[in-house]
């Protein structure tokens, strides 16, 4: 698997800021600080979890993490501002559902609410695309067209259903792992779990997408060898 690989999955991950652009550098900025913005919020919050957890208090680990990824995650959306210009729809979707699922952990003392926060962001992309491609309308195209070049539009739609199924089996893996596992293991899969089956995801749709079309750019490095 590719760097490449990775950095296309990055952008289909909902829990991420979606900063760095095909590896390159956005507005003079390292593509190093895209993946830090992307994953040091999550991060932090497993951290601040695990090491701001009360044996005398259960929730105290959670509602401290909870505190920390609001934080990170309102100043990495800023940064993310700054450096791009504006944020995807979806992203503001995500900040806002962070933050208001965010309070209600906090002032309800009840972890459920921000481990719910995930289930309706991927809900919600699962509509949106299984719905697009149903009516001929490959909503992820307008997302990736840039970095998944010469993809047939029968390419788009079938990328579109693909990812809006895979959204849908996220969706349930998080309420199954909310519902059966500890908040620490919830967080470890969240994390590890969600950023590997994404990547793993991307490999196999660039593969299928070959036979729809899709440029892996062999033909300008055979080119540019030839010369």
């Amino acid at each position: 698997m590719t760097k490449t690989d990775q950095e296309k999955g990055d952008k289909l991950n909902p829990d991420t800021l979606n900063l760095s652009v095909d590896g390159k550098q956005v507005n003079k900025h390292p593509a190093w600080l895209g993946y830090a913005l992307d994953y040091g919020p999550l991060i932090i919050f497993m951290l601040v979890n695990k090491f701001g957890a009360s044996k005398t208090d259960p929730v105290q680990g959670p509602i401290y993490g909870t505190i920390a990824f609001m934080i990170s995650v309102t100043i990495a959306a800023i940064i993310a501002k700054k450096i791009k210009g504006k944020l995807s729809p979806i992203m503001w979707l995500s900040i806002i559902l962070v933050l208001g699922f965010g309070s209600l952990t906090i002032w309800l003392r009840d972890p459920t609410f921000i481990q719910a926060k995930p289930t309706f962001i991927y809900l919600f992309l699962a509509i949106l695309l299984i719905g697009g491609a149903l009516i001929k309308k490959p909503l992820i195209k307008y997302v990736l067209e840039a970095g998944f070049d010469g993809i047939s539009d029968k390419g788009w739609l079938i990328l579109s259903r693909n990812w809006g199924i895979f959204f849908a089996a996220m969706a349930v893996m998080n309420e199954f792992a909310r519902a059966y596992f500890s908040f620490d293991t919830w967080l470890l899969i969240k994390i590890w779990g969600v950023m590997a089956l994404t990547i793993i995801f991307t490999f196999i749709n660039i593969l299928i997408m070959t036979k729809y079309g899709l440029n892996l750019g062999d033909d300008e490095e055979s080119d540019e060898t030839n010369a």
